[in-house]
């Protein structure tokens, strides 16, 4: 195999810049194995691994071109591989899974990398890899195929259909052979064919019926219904009944961060003064932060617990959970004024910067939990490593204050070599008082620790980034930094975002105003989905509240509109997960429940609402009431599934404001966004006009034609609430008078 992913990197960037990715440029013998005609191409493979070469090598997708090795005969989800399907009669067996997902690893490398069972997968099967993170309109699909059979879903994901795509068989995780209730590879591919050619007929109709079950979940997501007027209040009743009062979070393990439950919370503490909401976001963020689902050393959160204690994470490290944290760190911060919540901001961005951005200035999309073999390695220490690095009391400080252990203090760790994952029991304040230690002191020689532990930890083998750039995930994550960058007055965040949107508008998007989903070595390419489009324009709406660029507005409207044209239902209200005008999928599915991350239409419905407040116009904001209206039943049913929707009703609750500040005083101008940037709700949209950016901004918002310009030197501030407008003032006091009303 492979020596090394960084060789199948290399290579590709080779393959792809010399060869067209058509049939009449590669040929295969028959066993999955490719033959390239082109005796350059072939000196540049690997020899060891190259006589298992499959299609995937064409791919840009890290995570498809770790399999491109693979003896299976993969190929990428595509129209050839479906006609082959019918040609040869066979079924497809469908394999979706990501770059950092652990048993996606320990799947492939138990039997994709298996001659035994890629010979009976080739002999029964099409193949077909997708990368779930490049093709999130087919996971969604297939993930409610699989949700709908056994009860659960997850990754590696396995699914079983027709040549036509529909499917009738689905699971996660198989092992090559039978293990308890888990059925192995080796039983069930003959199980598999044994019914495609003698009972193909119940085969055929479970695909049938399993389509038809498809369709009828996706019409009863639109059952239309008014929001209901107690629905925060409601919500909020279902977090505390679910709420882990010993531990924090919701539920019990495994246990994922969630943070739009808690902005929702910290918005509602912000509106009702409930402490209860205050406390349970302060208990669990803090727990978060001090646990093993953080990384103590290098900063960034893991992707969820497996335990209830927030003690031992999967170790892989996605770009998504980090945004959304800086925004439910933020939310907290602002309705706090707890310093530490901003530092967490700041370590978490540390993270990103240094270790998830691009030179041109895009965000990865994740690490791997594995490395050399076996998960969290990286990340974890025993006490004999620790006093070989370091004096005996710092040792002992260090095993004290994180929390080692002589046998390691979780069970991989008890396996193998009695490791430990870092994890916080006593916040500092608590542990100098207990040890009587100068605070400054303290603070210092921490900090100093942790320095040479992540020195130390930099020269291990580091887990595998997977460097492709998402669109959707880096306006998640242009749309934290601009809102970090504005609450925490940090131009360096500033920039970075203005980097990112900088790269997506450059590289893609078109001037028509559509949205390429993934770029990665130069190669731009998929066609977008509704997130990539709502998570775009929250990062565009969050800088121009950040540095009030016409451009971002433009930019804003145009993807907006196009997401209307081409992903809106016009008949039953929300919008589609993919376009009207991309590929044909098994049925056009539309997604609410805001899960790990929020939805494209919980995204989009509070995007409307602000667009609607800062441009005056109705028919964004119109359009935000009818998105709420279109899956009213469910939301009011059950809330906390769409906490990033009651965000929105929030703001359509109100009190809401919108404030218009004119003036070209800059430096006054800077101190009144100061006081507004770090008012305690979010309930407003701020516009400023100056004489630089009036023409521009009057032909985006002709109404902002009847503010009259002020040459003298203090900004004049103009606020609406709830559709009436006070009197101008130039007293930012009277206007946070105003917020607190």
């Amino acid at each position: 195999m492979f020596k090394s992913i960084s060789q199948i990197i290399i290579l590709t960037g080779i393959i792809l810049g010399s060869i067209n990715m058509k049939d009449e440029y590669y040929k295969y013998n028959g066993n999955g194995r490719i033959i390239i005609p082109n005796n350059n191409i072939i000196k540049s493979l690997p020899e060891d691994g190259g006589k298992y070469w499959n299609r995937l090598i064409f791919e840009s997708s890290p995570y498809l071109l770790q399999h491109a090795a693979n003896p299976v005969d993969w190929y990428p989800w595509s129209e050839e591989a479906f006609k082959i399907a019918k040609e040869l009669d066979k079924p497809v067996f469908l394999s979706i899974g990501y770059t950092t997902c652990h048993w996606c690893h320990v799947m492939e490398h138990e039997s994709f990398e298996d001659l035994e069972v890629s010979k009976m997968m080739n002999d029964v099967f099409i193949n077909i890899k997708v990368d779930r993170e490049e093709r999130p309109d087919i996971d969604n699909v297939y993930m409610e195929v699989t949700q709908m059979i056994n009860g659960r879903g997850g990754w590696p994901m396995t699914v079983i259909m027709t040549p036509d795509a529909k499917p009738f068989f689905a699971g996660t995780y198989f092992p090559k052979t039978t293990r308890s209730r888990r059925t192995g590879m080796l039983e069930l591919i003959p199980s598999i064919k044994k019914m495609w050619l003698t009972n193909r007929d119940s085969l055929l109709s479970d695909s049938d019926d399993i389509t038809k079950k498809l369709l009828k979940n996706q019409d009863a997501l639109n059952t239309k219904q008014t929001i209901k007027k107690d629905i925060l209040d409601r919500s909020f009743n279902y977090f505390v009944q679910r709420y882990d009062s010993e531990y924090g979070g919701f539920g019990e393990s495994p246990k994922f961060p969630k943070p739009h439950d808690y902005m929702f919370l910290s918005r509602y503490y912000a509106k009702s003064n409930n402490p209860k909401a205050l406390d349970m976001v302060e208990f669990s963020l803090k727990n978060m932060r001090f646990g093993g689902l953080y990384d103590q050393i290098g900063y960034g959160f893991h992707r969820y617990s497996t335990d209830s204690k927030w003690l031992v994470p999967h170790f892989e490290k996605m770009l998504y959970d980090q945004a959304m944290l800086v925004h439910a760190y933020l939310d907290v911060y602002l309705v706090s004024k707890n310093i530490f919540y901003k530092d967490v901001v700041d370590e978490i961005i540390t993270y990103v910067l240094r270790d998830m951005t691009s030179n041109k200035g895009g965000f990865y999309s994740a690490e791997d939990a594995d490395s050399e073999g076996d998960e969290g390695v990286f990340y974890v220490w025993n006490k004999k490593e620790i006093y070989t690095m370091f004096s005996e009391s710092d040792a002992d400080l260090i095993i004290d204050y994180y929390n080692l252990t002589d046998k390691g203090n979780w069970s991989h760790g008890r396996r193998h070599g009695q490791t430990n994952i870092l994890h916080i029991k006593e916040d500092t304040l608590s542990f100098i008082k207990k040890y009587n230690i100068n605070k400054s002191i303290f603070i210092d020689k921490m900090n100093n620790i942790n320095s040479t532990l992540f020195e130390k930890r930099e020269k291990r083998v580091h887990p595998q980034k997977d460097d492709k750039i998402l669109t959707d995930w880096n306006g998640m994550m242009i749309s934290a930094l601009a809102r970090a960058a504005r609450v925490l007055d940090n131009e360096d965040y500033a920039n970075a975002a203005i980097k990112a949107m900088d790269f997506i508008l450059l590289n893609l998007s078109s001037e028509e105003g559509s949205l390429l989903k993934r770029y990665r070595n130069g190669n731009a390419g998929l066609d977008g989905v509704l997130d990539d489009y709502a998570y775009t324009i929250w990062g565009l709406i969050e800088l121009y509240q950040y540095n009030f660029n016409p451009l971002y507005l433009e930019k804003a409207i145009l993807f907006s509109d196009y997401q209307i044209k081409h992903f809106l239902d016009k008949e039953k209200g929300g919008f589609y997960f993919n376009s009207d005008i991309s590929e044909e999928l098994l049925i056009r599915s539309k997604e609410i429940y805001d899960g790990a991350i929020p939805s494209g239409n919980s995204v989009s419905t509070n995007n409307f609402i602000k667009l609607g407040r800062l441009l005056y116009n109705a028919d964004y904001e119109d359009l935000a009431d009818n998105l709420l209206e279109s899956f009213g039943a469910k939301i009011n049913r059950y809330g906390p599934a769409y906490s990033q929707n009651l965000l929105a009703i929030d703001f359509i609750e109100g009190p809401t404001y919108e404030i218009v500040i004119v003036g070209n005083n800059s430096k006054k101008v800077d101190l009144i966004l100061k006081e507004l940037n770090t008012y305690k709700h979010d309930r407003k949209v701020i516009i400023h006009i100056n004489d630089t950016n009036r023409n521009k901004l009057v032909k985006i918002i002709p109404f902002l034609d009847n503010f009259p310009s002020h040459n003298d030197n203090n900004p004049w501030i103009y606020v609406c609430k709830n559709f009436a407008c006070e009197l101008p003032t130039q007293d930012i006091d009277k206007v946070k008078d105003l917020l607190n009303k």
